[in-house]
């Protein structure tokens, strides 16, 4: 068990941490907890460096124990391995802070280089293809309309699945535009098109329940519970299956759909700063991440400004 860690979390919680990051927290650190019970020292007091070089060696392992289903026996990527040593580092700050002991201090635990990829985005026609699928391979025609709002929805607003999944129907108004409470507790307001709202009135005219969210699941439609709702690693999955029948060889994620969402804007000439308002990004260094993605937007770029554009003939 590691020292105040209730505390910690309970730290994060009235400082106004959203329930997503405290749980991130809490299971980075069950992470560490659980290598540490296994480990030669098993003592938090007595870890070294050497232990948190050890500890990045057991998340680069195949056979380690972590809470997330999906990365069990999966290799993880920098990023996520990164997520973790960031959550024991603010952990031992927070100790720091409170004038507890540390056996290290939290400025040595060093975070993994990682690879700058070339983002891509997929072929619009290929986002269409996944969004307008579900109708067509879903055996039940509730999932299959349902799914099919989920992607409009994302597609159509450029949300985080987090936002989607904690969507009541409250929170969309007769034009279609919706009210969301981002990260850090943010709010700012999206936008469903005419095609995604249509969309998503049909999948809610089936609905014979009273239940709060937005989107529900097919077994909570005829129940009492008033806050059934569907999980994120629900949506993902889908969208994975999906993607893998469509045979798109580009990976599509819920996130990837709100990546689309900006470049597309982009390339028809939205301008950067309305597409951070959409996104609810607080740094505009962020958003043109995503506007400058796409291959095709720098090509266009190139051909429209470059200063010696005109063919010469000699």
């Amino acid at each position: 068990m590691l020292p105040q860690l209730d505390n910690f979390l309970l730290f994060l919680k009235t400082n106004n941490y959203s329930f997503e990051t405290v749980y991130n927290y809490e299971r980075d650190l069950e992470t560490f907890s659980q290598f540490l019970d296994n480990s030669p020292t098993p003592s938090f007091a007595k870890i070294t460096k050497k232990t948190i070089d050890q500890y990045k060696a057991y998340l680069n392992s195949r056979d380690r124990q972590t809470p997330i289903k999906d990365e069990k026996g999966a290799e993880l990527s920098a990023q996520s391995v990164n997520r973790m040593l960031s959550a024991l580092r603010s952990y031992l700050r927070f100790l720091v802070d409170r004038d507890e002991k540390t056996p290290i201090i939290p400025e040595s635990i060093k975070l993994l280089k990682t690879k700058k990829s070339h983002p891509h985005v997929a072929e619009l026609e290929d986002m269409v293809r996944l969004i307008e699928c579900p109708t067509a391979l879903e055996n039940k025609k509730i999932i299959g309309l349902r799914n099919r709002a989920i992607l409009e929805t994302l597609f159509s607003t450029g949300m985080r699945i987090s936002e989607l999944t904690r969507l009541n129907r409250v929170d969309i108004d007769n034009t279609g535009r919706i009210f969301i409470i981002g990260k850090g507790k943010k709010e700012r307001f999206v936008y469903l098109t005419p095609r995604a709202k249509n969309i998503l009135d049909r999948y809610l005219i089936t609905r014979q329940d009273d239940c709060r969210a937005l989107f529900v699941p097919y077994s909570g439609l005829n129940t009492s519970s008033k806050d059934r709702r569907l999980s994120n690693n629900y949506i993902q999955s889908k969208i994975k299956k999906y993607r893998e029948k469509l045979k798109i060889n580009v990976p599509i994620s819920a996130h990837s759909l709100r990546h689309g969402f900006a470049t597309y804007l982009a390339e028809k000439g939205a301008s950067a700063v309305a597409i951070q308002i959409l996104l609810g990004h607080e740094s505009l260094d962020t958003t043109t991440r995503y506007v400058h993605a796409s291959d095709r937007f720098a090509e266009k770029s190139h051909h429209k400004y470059h200063p010696l554009k005109k063919k010469v003939d000699y």
